[in-house]
């Protein structure tokens, strides 16, 4: 029986400085955790999610730029059509600004509103060479990405993949679609006259799709 508690006696002190090891190590674990936290201010320059890519902070943020650049650059569009006629290419490389599927080039036109279909409406423009059928984008969806490559200042090494990119141009429609077109009824355009700034592709030349920026309703 002596024999039993002299190793329960012996064992003992045993444990208790095992548990004081393991609580002293899990203090200093705990320290060095601490130590090694950093805490960062919402908004400070540590703040990691400034680094992630806001698709409506960059849209609310560069539309202004695009549309003031676009506003200034805009070729009336009897002059446009005459030198598209003449010569394409010739005509997208002065007024335009390149993208691999063809130039984006900035319009400006006043006319009278017709047929609406599939988000956009027919707009007869005088002066225009015969058989040139202008569409402007009134909503609700707004395709493309010609705001983005409106200006060739946003490009593609800017952003850190493509889906930021294309997200870039859908950011644009969305601010532009807000700004420009929130408080016009497409659907009660037709027979209005209207004047329009915006950009479209030139692919087809008696077919532009413009992309507006500005929009006056008489």
């Amino acid at each position: 029986m002596s024999t039993v508690a002299d190793t329960k006696s012996l064992n003992t002190p045993l444990l208790t400085r095992g548990r004081v090891i393991a609580a002293a190590l899990a203090v200093i674990l705990v320290g060095a955790m601490v130590y090694d936290t950093r805490v960062v201010r919402i908004g400070s320059e540590h703040d990691v999610r400034a680094d992630v890519f806001s698709p409506e902070a960059f849209g609310t943020e560069n539309f202004p730029k695009v549309r003031d650049s676009v506003v200034s650059r805009a070729v009336d569009a009897a002059e446009l059509g005459s030198a598209i006629a003449a010569d394409k290419a010739a005509a997208g490389t002065k007024y335009g600004v390149a993208t691999s599927t063809g130039p984006v080039i900035p319009v400006k036109f006043t006319g009278t509103v017709g047929e609406r279909k599939s988000s956009t409406n027919t707009i007869a423009v005088p002066g225009l060479p015969e058989g040139t059928v202008v569409r402007v984008q009134t909503g609700p969806a707004i395709n493309g990405t010609d705001l983005r490559d409106a200006t060739g200042e946003i490009e593609f090494g800017q952003f850190t993949n493509q889906i930021e990119y294309q997200n870039a141009g859908s950011a644009l429609n969305n601010a532009m679609k807000k700004e420009t077109l929130g408080s016009i009824d497409p659907a009660a355009l037709e027979g209005k006259t209207v004047e329009i700034t915006g950009v479209f592709k030139l692919i087809n030349p008696k077919n532009w799709l413009v992309t507006p920026v500005s929009v006056t309703v008489k």
